[in-house]
C-alpha cells in the first residue's frame, strides 16, 4: 500500500503491518517539544528545589522508560529492541519554557520515530506532573519528529 493507509487490511480492519520481508538496517530518530511554565517553575527547575527532587533527572528516566513502553502504548507499533536512547532538556527563562529532545536508536525492520515522540511526551509529561504543585499553568507544546534516518523511506529532517 505505498502511500496509503497501511494500518487496515482489505476489508478495513485494523492490523499491524508486515515487516517480515523487511531488511534489518540501522534506525535513528529524534524528537523534541516544549512545556510552557511560569517563572516559579523555572526557578524551582534550575535550583533543584522542587518538593518531588530532581525534575530533569527524574524526568529523562521517565522519557526513556516510555520510549521502551511504547508498543504498549500505541497499538500498531512493533515491539522493538532499543540500542540507545538519550533525553537532553534546556531550560529558556526569556520565554519561560523547558525543551526536551530525544534521540532513539535502534537496527531493526521498522523505525523509532513513534519511540522517540513518546519519549519527548512522557518527560515533558513528568516535568508537568512533578511541578503542579507550583503551579498548574503549564502548557506542553510544539512536539514533534525533528529528524529520522534509515530504513525504504531514507531520511527526514523536518525543516527540510
Amino acid at each position: 500500500m505505498e502511500g496509503g493507509f497501511t494500518h487496515f487490511d482489505n476489508k478495513g480492519n485494523a492490523v499491524m503491518v508486515d515487516v517480515s520481508e523487511k531488511n534489518i538496517t540501522g534506525r535513528t530518530a529524534a524528537a523534541g517539544g516544549k512545556i510552557f511554565v511560569c517563572s516559579e517553575v523555572i526557578k524551582a527547575v534550575k535550583e533543584g528545589s522542587a518538593a518531588k527532587g530532581d525534575v530533569l533527572g527524574v524526568a529523562r528516566v521517565a522519557g526513556i522508560m516510555g520510549v521502551k513502553q511504547t508498543a504498549s502504548l500505541i497499538p500498531m507499533c512493533h515491539s522493538l529492541i532499543i540500542d540507545k536512547c538519550s533525553l537532553d532538556f534546556s531550560v529558556n527563562e526569556a520565554e519561560n519554557y523547558i525543551y526536551a529532545e530525544c534521540t532513539v536508536k535502534c537496527s531493526g525492520k521498522t523505525g523509532v520515530e513513534m519511540e522517540a515522540l513518546t519519549g519527548v511526551s512522557v518527560a515533558l509529561l513528568t516535568v508537568y506532573d512533578m511541578c503542579k504543585a507550583i503551579s498548574k499553568k503549564m502548557r506542553l507544546g510544539d512536539i514533534l519528529l525533528i529528524s529520522k534516518s534509515g530504513g525504504k523511506s531514507g531520511d527526514f529532517n523536518f525543516d527540510d
